[in-house]
């Protein structure tokens, strides 16, 4: 009986007077309404206008299985005392007032709900190819940015929670599924690799605007195998220089655009140029395509390859941005990009050797007619003495300096000289030599 009494409602225990709801046109709601411990076992129903004319949406008394009739759906769980009424398919028409009610004798106990739908780009049907991969993009309001959002595959009315991420700065994976909710730009995107024909399907995009509502937007997803297409080519292009590339596509996307992008780790596109128009160049840059539609051929060049940029897929996109990757380019890099700072090193090396040589050529120069002059540095000087017993000079000044000379002889024999300011045994080629202070050996 649809009999109230305000004041009475007010006794009840953990019941919600009102509560306003947001719809999009083209998506879905889904309410929950509380009652109280004593009506568990009570008919639960969903109707819209005011209280005393309000015409029934959905009424049962079965409960823990979803209810279906028309748009509406209706679970009861009596555990936790709520059921929740779903509503797919919103039209601006369905704005208006709808009351959640518990039937029993006498006075119903009632939530009052105020929905209100406006209109809103939903998803309607997304298409992918067998071996591809695809990205999916939900578009939200910015006062929605901090509400939990997930994805959901349905099946037979079920809802198997594939995604669930209340950040926004990362990835979340499950598998070969994925989703980044860039705050910013108010989009949640859904990337899904290695698609096969059980990925098709209904799918559910929710965001949770509080306990008691959040609105979703339902599409289908077809994933095709298309003979017209190869899932994926290999081609080589030296380090530093170009590639040209070449991915047919179905007809059916003839007047989508069409891009080719360069995938790095988690950043599905890290550098993308798309064309949207036949037989005309995409514009001056790294990437340049040209899609004859006629053809359904997608051309184009790859300019200054390196090894890190080895991954590219060819692709389409739709009106509402949802891009298909149907072909993977994958590009072999020969040679190395090491050549060039190698070459530089070893002429480095090579000017250091010819610097120092010289270097060492200036300091064993003569200062006076058969004298030596001992530079005073931290090294050795290595001299060749034509004079067979020219003695060499010694430095009480320089304690840490050694000057060995090799000796040349009338006869040919070498002879070692050393000189030093202390008391020393030396072993120099097969010269074993003692030095004492002020003091000239040859052997």
């Amino acid at each position: 009986m649809k009999i109230i009494l305000t004041f009475t409602l007010l006794m009840i225990p953990g019941v919600v007077i009102s509560m306003r709801v947001t719809g999009y046109s083209g998506g879905g709601v889904t309410i929950t309404c509380g009652y109280d411990e004593g009506y568990r076992a009570n008919e639960k129903y969903f109707c819209k206008g005011q209280w005393l004319t309000c015409t029934d949406q959905i009424k049962t008394k079965k409960k823990y299985k979803w209810i279906q009739q028309d748009r509406f759906s209706l679970y009861d769980d009596t555990t936790s005392r709520v059921f929740r009424v779903t509503i797919r398919d919103l039209s601006e028409q369905d704005s208006g007032i709808y009351y959640c009610g518990t039937e029993r004798d006498g006075l119903d106990p009632y939530t009052e709900v105020n929905l209100k739908v406006i209109t809103g780009q939903q998803i309607r049907s997304v298409r992918g190819y067998s071996g591809g991969n695809i990205i999916i993009n939900f578009k939200y309001e910015e006062k929605h940015k901090n509400h939990e959002k997930y994805v959901c595959k349905s099946a037979a009315d079920q809802c198997l929670t594939v995604i669930n991420t209340s950040r926004a700065a990362e990835w979340k994976h499950v598998g070969r599924f994925s989703v980044h909710d860039d705050r910013s730009a108010g989009l949640l995107r859904l990337f899904i690799r290695e698609l096969n024909e059980n990925d098709s399907g209904e799918y559910k995009i929710t965001v949770k605007v509080s306990e008691e509502y959040s609105f979703f937007s339902e599409f289908n997803l077809d994933i095709s195998d298309d003979d017209c297409c190869v899932k994926s080519i290999s081609l080589s292009a030296a380090a530093g220089g170009s590639v040209n590339i070449s991915c047919k596509y179905p007809q059916s996307h003839s007047r989508d655009v069409k891009f080719l992008c360069w995938r790095s780790g988690d950043d599905l596109c890290a550098e993308e140029t798309s064309v949207n128009q036949s037989r005309r160049w995409s514009p001056e840059g790294k990437i340049r395509l040209y899609d004859d539609r006629e053809e359904q051929l997608l051309t184009g060049s790859i300019s200054h390859v390196t090894e890190q940029h080895s991954e590219y897929w060819c692709g389409v996109q739709s009106d509402q941005g949802h891009k298909s990757f149907i072909t993977r380019v994958l590009i072999r890099v020969t040679g190395s990009s090491l050549i060039i700072p190698l070459v530089l090193v070893l002429l480095v090396l090579i000017i250091a050797g010819l610097s120092l040589l010289f270097l060492c050529g200036d300091s064993s120069s003569q200062t006076g007619p058969g004298e030596h002059e001992v530079v005073s540095h931290t090294g050795c000087d290595y001299e060749e003495i034509k004079d067979t017993h020219k003695q060499l000079p010694t430095n009480p000044s320089v304690l840490s300096i050694c000057v060995y000379s090799t000796v040349q002889k009338d006869t040919g024999d070498s002879q070692c000289f050393i000189t030093s300011a202390e008391d020393l045994n030396y072993t120099v080629g097969n010269c074993l030599v003692n030095i004492r202070n002020n003091q000239d050996y040859s052997e």
